[in-house]
Formats: structure tokens, C-alpha cells, sequence
């Protein structure tokens, strides 16, 4: 069963706030050389006609002011990430208006390509084609940036006594193929040691054009193939629900999207039964299997500075309050060491 549901999402300025006076400098962007970003353009806007009179031209609205529509396609397990992004950075810049459209992050390359967009949030990174697809069409390469750590959590029904899995375990419940080393599938919960009515395991998961659904299918099933008998859906959210509306369910989703009416179940060491919950350091040090990086892409030409809003919103991203926006809202932040070096990307040292 599957569903494909676009999700399109606004995000304008609450309120107009008064810029700060005159030699008082800009809100920093919590760079890591705590430098201040502050464009003689935008200095002389906020220091009246007399310099605008010593520097002409400065009054005509440029790449560098942070004014206008920014537009974002891709991933759904980003959204709520990018709309808590988008509204702090309309907090700092009124007059940006950030649009979204969730639609899986198999929608972000094709938007860059056909240039209808400058970011595409993904939960995985694209792919040899899409990169060079991109690059046949632009003459250049899709600027990389990985904005946030995540993991997918193998969740159950809240009554569920299941508390962990093996990747073994994991792959008979998922894949026809057992590529991670079981011999038989897993259709029923006695199969795990569990005694449930019913009995049979009801699966739950993404859909083919989600990056969640593909990390989920080579981290979780050693590149196997999904079992027919999944019940695909468009986000991670409807897949919680539907393993909350049933007790013999079985599921996975981003961790940003787990209710108190599921449980995450850890992956368990076959070897050591050493135990590996989808949280914090094992996902950090990937001792978790099915943890990952988020990633923006950029369409940045070579050699010219990204247009205002996307320039503002990548630095937000990457500022001390960005990235305890990412914690807020279930993801695990960058390292102070991730963080530096997409900085040195987005300031050109590093592309990729």
C-alpha cells in the first residue's frame, strides 16, 4: 500500500522589527570565529542618505540583503527542521519568506536541476546520477552541506515487550532476500519470543522516493530487498501513527517523529548482546546502524555569492542557535569540528 503526498509549507514575518542603530554593528551569526557579518550595503541602509550620497548605488536592493522568497524542495524528515530555520530567520530578517514543499528527498535533485530551487533538504546524499545529472545541466557541481545528525528508529506499539533486535532479526522481519545472515523470515512475533493476540507482525514504513526508506533498506537490510507485505507511507509520521493504531505492528521512523504511543526498540551485538539504543553517542559514533547525516544542497555557481536569503539561512543553520534548533527538535547537532568544516565549504574552500 502506498501513499505520495506533497507538503508545502509557509513561513512569513510575525512581526517588523527596528534594525539596530547606526555604528551598533548586526546580530552575529554564531560563526565558529564568532565574526560578525555585516555588508557595507547593509551598514549604509541603516546609517541614513548622507553615506549613501558618498557611495552612490548603494540604495538599489542587491544579492547581499536578506529580502524576498526563499524556496526549499525536498525531504519530509527535514520539514519541521526547516520551518523552525525559517521562522527564526524571519525573526532576524522580516522581510524573508521562506516556502517549502516536503515531497521526499527524491524531489530535491529535480527541482535543483531544473533550477526551480536553490536548496533541497535530503535525508540521504544524492546519488552518483543525481549529481551528475545536476552538473550536465549546470556546468558545475551541487554545493554539499551536512546540516544535522539523524537515526531511524525500529519502533512497536507501545504494550509491545519487544526490547531489541538483532540485524539479523531485523532484516527476516523487513526483507525477502536475508542478505544480513538469518535463514528464515520473521512473519509471526512468537518467531522473537513475544506472545501477542493475532500473533502476525503487521509492517510499516516509507516509500520508495524517501532517503529514509533507502538508508533504511542498505543499513537495515544489507542492501536487501522490502517485503511486499510493507505498508508504505509518504512520512515518518503516518508511519508512527499506524504502528500506534496496532499493537502487532512493527515500524521505523526519524527519531524527531516518535510519540509516547510507540517504543523505539535498540539493536542489539549478536555477538556481545551488548545493546545500541538509537540515541545520542551510538548514533553519533554510528555504533547504530541506521544513523545518518542531513544534508542541504545548494545550487552555487562557482565564484558568485549566493542571492541574500539563502546566504542568511545557511548561516543560521550553521550558528550556535541553529544547531540548538537541530536538538530541540529530536536531531542530534554537529560537533563544533562538523560544523567548521562546512563552513569552510560554504565559504568556497571546500566544494563538493
Amino acid at each position: 500500500m502506498s501513499e505520495s503526498v506533497a507538503m508545502v509549507y509557509a513561513v512569513t514575518a510575525g512581526h517588523q522589527r527596528c534594525p539596530p542603530a547606526c555604528g551598533q554593528g548586526s546580530r552575529s551569526a554564531g560563526r565558529p570565529d564568532g565574526k560578525r557579518h555585516l555588508t557595507v550595503r547593509r551598514w549604509a541602509a541603516r546609517c541614513g542618505l548622507a553615506l549613501l550620497l558618498v557611495l552612490p548605488g548603494l540604495a538599489q536592493a542587491d544579492a547581499d540583503e536578506a529580502v524576498g522568497t526563499l524556496g526549499a524542495v525536498g525531504s519530509d524528515t527535514l520539514a519541521g527542521l526547516m520551518l523552525r530555520w525559517g521562522e527564526a530567520l524571519t525573526e532576524q530578517h522580516p522581510a524573508v519568506r521562506l516556502q517549502l514543499q516536503a515531497s521526499g528527498s527524491a524531489s530535491a535533485p529535480t527541482a535543483l536541476i531544473a533550477g526551480t530551487t536553490r536548496l533541497g533538504p535530503m535525508s540521504r546524499p544524492m546519488n552518483e546520477a543525481e549529481r551528475g545529472a545536476f552538473t550536465r545541466r549546470h556546468g558545475y557541481p551541487p554545493l554539499e552541506l551536512e546540516v544535522a545528525r539523524d537515526a531511524l528508529a525500529v519502533v512497536v506499539h507501545r504494550h509491545n515487550p519487544l526490547e531489541s533486535l538483532t540485524l539479523a532479526e531485523l532484516d527476516a522481519l523487513f526483507s525477502e532476500t536475508l542478505h544480513c545472515g538469518a535463514t528464515t523470515p520473521i512473519e509471526r512475533w512468537s518467531q522473537l519470543g513475544v506472545d501477542l493476540p493475532g500473533g502476525r507482525v503487521s509492517l510499516h514504513g516509507r516509500n520508495v522516493a524517501s532517503g529514509t526508506h533507502d538508508l533504511f533498506r542498505l543499513r537495515g537490510l544489507c542492501g536487501g530487498r522490502v517485503r511486499r507485505e510493507v505498508n508504505e507511507h509518504a512520512g515518518s509520521a503516518a508511519v508512527v501513527a499506524a504502528v500506534a493504531a496496532e499493537p502487532t505492528a512493527i515500524g521505523y521512523a526519524g527519531l524527531n517523529h516518535l510519540t509516547p504511543a510507540v517504543r523505539a526498540v535498540a539493536r542489539r551485538d549478536a555477538t556481545s548482546d551488548r545493546l545500541y539504543p538509537a540515541a545520542g553517542e551510538a548514533v553519533t559514533s554510528g555504533d547504530y546502524p541506521l544513523s545518518r547525516s542531513l544534508y542541504l544542497y545548494v545550487n552555487r555557481p562557482p565564484g558568485r555569492a549566493l542571492p541574500g536569503p539563502e546566504r542568511a539561512f545557511l548561516e543560521l543553520v550553521l550558528s550556535d542557535e541553529g544547531q540548538a534548533v537541530v536538538e530541540e527538535i529530536g536531531f542530534v547537532p554537529l560537533t563544533k569540528a562538523e560544523r567548521a568544516r562546512q563552513w569552510l565549504r560554504l565559504e568556497g574552500n571546500d566544494d563538493r
